[in-house]
């Protein structure tokens, strides 16, 4: 497969980046955001290094990424929960409809043997 490669400028630096996996916008994309959080942080803390932007921009990112795992591990975990209950209704379901089919023979047998008047 193809690496593609994607020059990307972040506060001043330009980089070269590939991937073998993602596209050339999408990884423009990443650069542009982290460019503008990073100089969105430098602007509100002007003593801030470069190195210092880029460790709190990393850590930024990865709380968010840690929190959205953990939802989506909540997400998976209660539809889990749902198909378990979705599984165990169409169980209850087919049982009742057995019993309702056995019930309506037994009354078909009993009219069947009921004197006619």
């Amino acid at each position: 497969m193809e690496k593609t490669k994607v020059r990307l400028h972040i506060c001043g630096t330009e980089y070269t980046i590939s991937s073998a996996e993602d596209d050339a916008e999408y990884m423009r994309s990443l650069g542009t955001e982290l460019d503008e959080k990073m100089h969105e942080l430098l602007a509100d803390n002007p003593r801030l290094s470069i190195t210092q932007c880029a460790v709190l921009s990393a850590l930024d990112y990865l709380d968010a990424f840690k929190k959205a795992e953990g939802s989506s591990e909540n997400l998976r975990s209660q539809i889990q929960d749902y198909l378990e209950d979705a599984a165990r209704a169409r169980t209850d379901s087919e049982i009742t409809r057995r019993e309702l089919d056995r019930v309506a023979k037994e009354l078909a047998a009993l009219r069947a043997k009921r004197p006619q008047a």
